[in-house]
């Protein structure tokens, strides 16, 4: 599992850690079945607090991406493909604000920037 924090991305740790693994159960780097790292050796890894993984970690559970089985692990849970989907979306979702907002700090029109989307999608 490949995990990377940065004290420079605004969002909390936790939240960066939880990402992370959601994209790559997502993506189905991280397989059905397939044992996470407990807590405390991921903190360590990452040279975090345990409480920071523990949340990150209560969030997946949270919403089903993980579950969690007593004195064994945390272990990747199966994933709808609805669930993948959605998981799709926020990913673009969160693209596209990150685009919204430097086509704007750049004096980029929305007519613009669906031009541009437009043309990508479509791939002229």
């Amino acid at each position: 599992m490949d995990i990377v924090v940065s004290n420079s991305d605004p969002r909390p740790i936790y939240e960066q850690i939880y990402s992370q693994i959601r994209s790559q159960i997502i993506d189905g780097r991280l397989k059905e079945g397939e044992i996470l790292p407990s807590m405390r050796v991921l903190a360590k890894d990452l040279r975090v607090s345990v409480i920071t993984t523990k949340r990150a970690y209560n969030d997946l559970e949270a919403e089903g991406f993980i579950t969690t089985v007593g004195g064994k692990g945390c272990y990747v849970s199966s994933v709808e493909p609805s669930a993948i989907r959605e998981g799709h979306l926020v990913s673009i979702q969160e693209n596209i604000r990150k685009a919204a907002e430097e086509a704007k700090q750049n004096g980029i029109t929305l007519e613009e920037l669906h031009e541009i989307v437009d043309l990508m999608y479509d791939g002229d």
